[in-house]
């Protein structure tokens, strides 16, 4: 082995090394390491549930969904958080779609069978839920969403900014196109604090609003309908100290580096 190629496999590992863990500045000021990068510590692992769930794996120092698992379901810590900010780093697949939820209000398996409306189906179902973990379906996340998309090639893009890649999903757009490309990892950033959310992408503050705001009221109303279960849950927010999840889309998404600390 050259001098080069020795140099360069010593420097991989040494930035290997450094991937999911805190500094001592970090740990200093207060954070938290969320994930270890040697297992699911700290995380409602679903391959440990009956029956057994398959969105989610370890991979290469990196929590990874699975594309079309039988149970599509998203990965949520086991603590739970108030007002704190969060970094992680992301890379989508070549079309792919994901996100990361917080101040997650509820979630629920999906009924069966249903035809019509995505939206009137999550609401039936909260209406009459399900009491079993079936072996193949979906459990849908109702809190607000840190959008990942491949902005260029999934479909979702063409229906509006708010669902580009760093957008308050379905709500509030990024104020630019911050994403890296499709094969590198991304750094993202949430702060949020009562009910103001600040989004970053990049070291680019994306989005900042207010989730009580009317407008996005407004947003959440023409989705979901004001008299429905989900519109009193993220209109009015009953649960502030709630999980995070990182979203099982249907598509493979690695997440590394993730890290938060409470804001007082």
């Amino acid at each position: 082995m050259n001098r080069f190629a020795l140099f360069t496999l010593i420097l991989a590992g040494a930035l290997t090394a450094q991937e999911n863990q805190l500094t001592p500045a970090e740990k200093s000021d207060g954070w938290k390491l969320l994930f270890n990068g040697n297992d699911m510590s700290g995380w409602d692992d679903p391959r440990q549930k009956n029956p057994a769930g398959d969105a989610w794996t370890l991979e290469d120092g990196c929590l990874k969904a699975h594309a079309n698992p039988k149970i599509t379901e998203d990965l949520f810590t086991q603590d739970t958080f108030g007002d704190f900010e969060l970094v992680f780093d992301w890379r989508i697949s070549t079309g792919g779609n994901s996100g990361v939820k917080y101040r997650i209000q509820d979630h629920v398996f999906l009924r069966s069978g249903h035809i019509g409306r995505f939206e009137d189906l999550v609401n039936l179902s909260l209406r009459d839920r399900r009491t079993d973990r079936p072996a193949k379906g979906q459990d849908y996340v109702i809190g607000f969403e840190y959008q990942i998309l491949d902005n260029a090639r999934n479909s979702d893009a063409r229906a509006g900014l708010s669902h580009t890649a760093g957008a308050l999903y379905d709500m509030v757009p990024p104020e630019r196109d911050a994403t890296r490309p499709v094969s590198e990892f991304n750094h993202s950033r949430i702060v949020l604090k009562g009910n103001h959310i600040e989004q970053w992408l990049n070291n680019v503050k994306v989005v900042d609003a207010d989730l009580g705001a009317q407008e996005v009221k407004d947003h959440i109303a023409k989705r979901w309908s004001a008299n429905s279960p989900v519109y009193n849950l993220l209109a009015g927010q009953p649960k502030h100290a709630c999980p995070i999840s990182l979203q099982n889309h249907g598509d493979e998404v690695w997440f590394r580096n993730i890290k938060i600390r409470a804001i007082p």
